[in-house]
């Protein structure tokens, strides 16, 4: 699979709606990092499977407790039994990118791909995101985006890929990061 986009070359490598993407991606990601510093603690998360988990009390070998975690409780088997990337990560990219469609999210292969996604103010523009979580640790190099903008010809409506600024995928990275920080220091209060 490959993670280039292709891009149609740009004159300066700089065009005045790329830089306003960036400008736009970047300020989406500045609200989200100054809105979570208003949370009075983790931002809470429903997950029906812990009471699922609780019904069942088995495994699906059956009620000798075999299974993912050989009988020991989640805390001792290292947590997270269902997610295979860092949980901390995960969840701020989620929180990150919340403001697009999403497409695809796998908790176990650490990849998240969001839908087209195009701005109210500029209908002539779409763009893309794919988040990679490159581990169970949380580490700056452990998360790595890629965002692919189109723009549709006017006369054909056709969707053409355009290029993107090379410091948009490191704001998107970069706000991941804060947040993953923000949701680490939360749960250790």
């Amino acid at each position: 699979m490959s993670l280039k986009a292709t891009t149609k070359p740009a004159g300066n490598g700089s065009t005045p709606t790329g830089r306003m993407l960036g400008l736009r991606l970047a300020a989406a990601a500045m609200m989200l990092a100054v809105s979570a510093c208003g949370l009075q603690g983790e931002a809470k998360y429903y997950d029906e499977t812990e009471e699922k988990l609780a019904e069942t009390r088995g495994s699906i070998l059956g009620n000798d407790q075999i299974g993912v975690n050989n009988g020991q409780p989640e805390s001792l088997s290292g947590g997270d039994a269902g997610i295979g990337v860092n949980s901390y990560l995960w969840r701020a990219s989620l929180d990150t990118v919340s403001f697009m469609p999403l497409a695809s999210a796998d908790p176990f292969g650490g990849v998240i791909i969001t839908d087209w996604f195009s701005p109210p103010e500029s209908a002539g523009e779409r763009f893309k995101i794919n988040v990679y979580i490159l581990g169970r640790d949380l580490r700056a190099d452990g998360v790595r985006a890629a965002v692919f903008r189109q723009l549709q010809d006017p006369r054909s409506g056709a969707w053409i890929d355009a290029a993107v600024e090379d410091r948009t995928p490191v704001d998107i990275e970069n706000a991941i990061l804060t947040r993953a920080r923000q949701l680490r220091i939360a749960s250790i209060q």
